[in-house]
């Protein structure tokens, strides 16, 4: 992608699934690429998200930035009668609160500097309603107005876009849906199929580099189709 290669890159969430995928998809690119998670590992800062003093701390020893991809996230499925305070606060805290403390943390950084770019991983559910994920779905649609609201503000000197995934085998999605689950899901998408965290991680990169210099403000879905259409829209339309 034009203008990635020596790109200082932070990516949170960035252990597994789509933040992993994109992280070694940067690193790709010719990257330097720093992931903020809660577990441990080879080149990864240690930090939750949702605790602003974490964060700043993270920061401060990160530096300097050019792209921040606000990936982490967390998601139970739960019937909304059944939601305790605490799974609500958790939610909360992590997918919304902690997407908007790392991405003022960047942007303190980038308005100073050489300016950037910041992408927030959003979701399908921030647009259109899902049974038993009603906590989620509220962080998410919470990012979409959060990406816009950024984007006026912080424009032209950051970017800022939002990604919604449709469904993606991760291993998030695997740990709360059983095959027969997945394959029921597979068969009302209409490319039939998951999408893979790879061709997330490559919208990533696309949105970060130079070729999408006029992207701002954006809500990007990529779902296979999943949202295109509605019950009237089925195979003869209405009233067939």
């Amino acid at each position: 992608m034009k203008g990635l290669a020596g790109k200082r890159v932070v990516i949170t969430g960035g252990t597994s699934g789509i933040g992993a995928a994109t992280a070694r998809r940067f690193r790709d690119e010719g990257c330097e690429v720093v992931v903020l998670a809660r577990r441990s590992g080879p080149g990864v800062i240690t930090c939750d998200v949702g605790d602003r003093a974490q964060v700043d701390a993270a920061f401060e020893h990160i530096g300097d930035l050019d792209v921040l991809i606000a990936n982490a996230g967390t998601s139970v499925r739960t019937p909304a009668v059944d939601i305790t305070a605490d799974q609500w606060e958790q939610v909360v805290r992590t997918n919304l609160s902690g997407a908007f403390w790392v991405a003022q943390a960047a942007a303190r950084r980038m308005l100073l500097g050489r300016g950037g770019v910041i992408l927030f991983t959003a979701s399908t559910n921030a647009l259109v309603g899902y049974r038993y994920y009603a906590d989620y779905n509220a962080t998410k649609a919470g990012l979409v107005a959060l990406t816009k609201s950024l984007a006026l503000e912080w424009a032209p000197r950051i970017r800022v876009n939002a990604v919604c995934p449709g469904y993606v085998l991760t291993p998030m999605q695997q740990a709360e849906y059983t095959p027969e689950m997945l394959e029921a899901v597979n068969a009302r998408i209409p490319l039939g199929r998951h999408a893979t965290p790879e061709e997330l991680a490559g919208l990533f990169a696309y949105l970060a580099s130079d070729e999408a210099a006029y992207f701002t403000g954006s809500v990007i879905v990529m779902d296979g189709g999943e949202t295109a259409g509605s019950i009237v829209s089925g195979p003869g339309g209405p009233g067939a």
